[in-house]
C-alpha cells in the first residue's frame, strides 16, 4: 500500500464527508493505493456514524473510536499502530489542511528519502494573538532545544516513512513534538515543506489556552526523556553526588572548626542545617536514579486506551 492517511478528530461530523471525498479524488488522480484512518477521539456528535457511512461507500475508509476523549496523541498513536502504508500522512479533520499537498509530501518521502517531512503554514488564518504569536514562541524554543530546523513543529500536516511511526510512541500530549521523538529514535533526515493553510469552514477550534502551558511542560519532559529515559542515573546520579559532596564538605568544615575551637557551636548554625539538607537531597536523588534504572529496564507499555469500536481494522 502506498499511503495511509491518518486523521485524528473530535466532533467534526460536518467536515468529514467533504474531506473524505477530497482525499479520494486526489488518490484517484495520482493512482495511489491507500487507506484513510479516522481516529475518533471520543466525539459526542455524529462523527462515528458519518465514518461508518463513509466506509460503507469506500472500503479504503477505516476508523477507530475511543470510549472517551484521550487526546490527539492517543488518537495518533493507535492509528500509527494500524497504518499499513509505506508512507503515512497525518492531517487535521477541520479542512484547514489541503489534501492537494499529499502527492508532493509522498514524493519527498518515497523518492527523496526523507524520514519525516513537516508542513509549514507560512501564511496562517488563525487569530494572531491567541495562536500565531504563542506558536512562534514555542517553535523558536523547540528549535533551539532540539536543534531541528523546523518553523512549525505543531503543524498537523506531516508525512512519515512507515519505519518512523512504527518506531515511536506518542503519549501524553507529545504530538506537538513528534519530530523530536523521531530524532531521538535515530531518524535524522527531517525536512519541511510550505503548505497551504485554509480558514476553518465548520465548527470551532478544540484547543484552549492551556495548550501553551502544556506545550512548555511537554517540551521539558520530552527533552529529559529523550536524553535520559534509558539512563536516568546519568541525570539523578550526577546531581545526587554533587549535593552529597557539598553536604559532606560543609560538614567536614564544621567538624574541623569544632576541633580547632571547642566553644564553636555546630547545631546552632545555619551551615549545619544546609549541609544536612544537602546530604539528604543527594541521597534521595541518587536513590531516584537507581530506582529509575530499574524501572527503565523492566517497564511495560505505557499506553492503555479503551477502544469502543473499530471499522476495517483488525
Amino acid at each position: 500500500m502506498d499511503l495511509s492517511i491518518v486523521i485524528p478528530l473530535l466532533n467534526e461530523e460536518e467536515s468529514l464527508p467533504e474531506l473524505s471525498a477530497w482525499i479520494e479524488k486526489v488518490m484517484q488522480e495520482n493512482d495511489f493505493t491507500y487507506e484513510i484512518i479516522f481516529a475518533d477521539d471520543g466525539s459526542t456528535d455524529d462523527s462515528w456514524q458519518v465514518i461508518t457511512q463513509l466506509r460503507a461507500k469506500n472500503k479504503n475508509v477505516k476508523g477507530i473510536k475511543f470510549q472517551r476523549n484521550y487526546g490527539k496523541s492517543a488518537a495518533l498513536n493507535e492509528a500509527f499502530k494500524a497504518a499499513q502504508g509505506d508512507v503515512v500522512i497525518t492531517m487535521d479533520a477541520d479542512l484547514q489542511d489541503s489534501p492537494n499537498e499529499i502527492p508532493e509530501l509522498y514524493k519527498m518521502i518515497a523518492a527523496d528519502k526523507y524520514d519525516l517531512v513537516s508542513g509549514w503554514k507560512k501564511k496562517r488564518y488563525d487569530n494572531k494573538l491567541t495562536k500565531n504569536l504563542p506558536s512562534k514562541f514555542f517553535n523558536g524554543v523547540t528549535r533551539k532545544v532540539s536543534k531541528i530546523k523546523l518553523h512549525d513543529f505543531n503543524c498537523g500536516l506531516k508525512a512519515y516513512n512507515k519505519k518512523v511511526v512504527k518506531s515511536i510512541e506518542v503519549y501524553g500530549e507529545m504530538h506537538r513534538y513528534i519530530p523530536v521523538l523521531a530524532k531521538w529514535s535515530g531518524f535524522k533526515k527531517i525536512g519541511e515543506k510550505v503548505v497551504e493553510h485554509r480558514k476553518r469552514k465548520y465548527g470551532i477550534t478544540k484547543f484552549g489556552w492551556n495548550r501553551f502551558i502544556n506545550g512548555f511542560l511537554d517540551l521539558m519532559s520530552i527533552t529529559f526523556v529523550g536524553k535520559f529515559s534509558k539512563r536516568p542515573m546519568h541525570f539523578f546520579g550526577v546531581w545526587g553526588i554533587l549535593f552529597f559532596a557539598i553536604g559532606m564538605l560543609t560538614s567536614l568544615y564544621l567538624i574541623v572548626s569544632k576541633i580547632i575551637d571547642f566553644d564553636y557551636g555546630i547545631t546552632n548554625r545555619p551551615t549545619f542545617y544546609i549541609s544536612l539538607t544537602a546530604i539528604i537531597i543527594g541521597m534521595q536523588l541518587f536513590l531516584a536514579g537507581y530506582i529509575g534504572e530499574l524501572i527503565s529496564r523492566n517497564a511495560p507499555g505505557r499506553n492503555f486506551y479503551l477502544i469502543e469500536e473499530k471499522a476495517g481494522i483488525n
